[in-house]
């Protein structure tokens, strides 16, 4: 798939973002009629075919070990955790959730742009970043501003909620090391092979059992790896050729899109205060990259 100009390959990733805002609701709706390890094995082994078909075999020779480690690491750390994040959540309200959380990632992304890019930003990029860490607090609270009810939310199940954090953070730090060492290398379909095997690994040494497929299963296995698959391939391209931060602005409506999505889906009444939360996470993350955004602008106005 080769893509040339910055405009196109901005438009890849602005269709990337769609596709990863039904994404949440599809991973946690296979999960339940998989088992949560197989679901999400599936998944990637289906979306890995879908990559070498849409973009080959992954070419190594010209690719640096930085890239290939760092990036082969973070990526596929990202993934299993929000596959079991989403699969491992004691309800479906807590998988949409989940997800909020996870969409911390757009907000990480321009501060580690700050500390390994060397991305210049003004003093409103810590309010910004303060405004999203409240959105997720508001969220996972559920009840008000209440610490009681946000350490029984993260006790009742603590491994979901590490996990969903543990995206955010592992997301944020691949986007940057994708753009500092990739050279321009897509390497996603090497990715998902690695994620696909991890998964199986670990199903293996699980008691979880494979069902029958049936044709609603199969349709649903297949759009959650679409999604993915092809979202992925478009975000790389997004990444890598087009507008960075114009993508990441567009990626600050992912939480309000994606909890959208799964909650016609999966049928789950969201109340008042989950969606002031998800608000919140999106408002504060474009404060951030507006913090960034000025000094671009400035540099420009600048005299020769």
């Amino acid at each position: 798939m080769q893509v040339r100009s910055e405009r196109a390959a901005t438009a890849c990733g602005l269709v990337a973002i769609l596709l990863w805002s039904t994404a949440a609701g599809l991973i946690r709706s296979v999960s339940e009629l998989f088992g949560p390890l197989a679901g999400a094995a599936l998944i990637y082994s289906l979306g890995a075919v879908m990559l070498v078909a849409m973009l080959g075999r992954p070419r190594l020779r010209s690719t640096s070990w930085m890239y290939l480690i760092l990036g082969t690491g973070l990526f596929v750390a990202y993934e299993v955790c929000l596959s079991l994040a989403l699969g491992f959540a004691s309800n479906r309200n807590q998988a949409i959730e989940l997800g909020v959380v996870n969409y911390l990632w757009p907000c990480l992304t321009v501060l580690l742009a700050i500390v390994m890019n060397g991305q210049k930003a003004r003093w409103f990029i810590v309010p910004g970043t303060a405004l999203a860490l409240f959105g997720i607090v508001w969220v996972v609270s559920g009840n008000g501003l209440s610490v009681a009810s946000i350490v029984a939310n993260i006790q009742s199940n603590p491994l979901s909620y590490s996990l969903a954090l543990a995206c955010a953070i592992t997301f944020a730090l691949y986007c940057n090391i994708t753009r500092r060492y990739a050279g321009g290398q897509n390497l996603v379909v090497l990715f998902f092979v690695l994620t696909a095997l991890v998964l199986w690994g670990k199903h293996a040494f699980s008691a979880e059992v494979i069902p029958p497929l049936t044709l609603r299963s199969s349709l649903e296995l297949i759009a959650a790896s679409t999604a993915m698959a092809v979202g992925y391939a478009l975000w790389n391209i997004g990444i890598l050729r087009g507008n960075l931060t114009l993508l990441a602005t567009a990626s600050y409506t992912a939480p309000v899109l994606s909890s959208a999505f799964a909650a016609i889906w999966l049928g789950a009444a969201l109340d008042v205060q989950f969606w002031q939360g998800a608000v919140l996470v999106t408002v504060g993350s474009l404060v951030c990259w507006l913090a960034t955004r000025e000094r671009v602008q400035e540099r420009q106005q600048e005299p020769a």
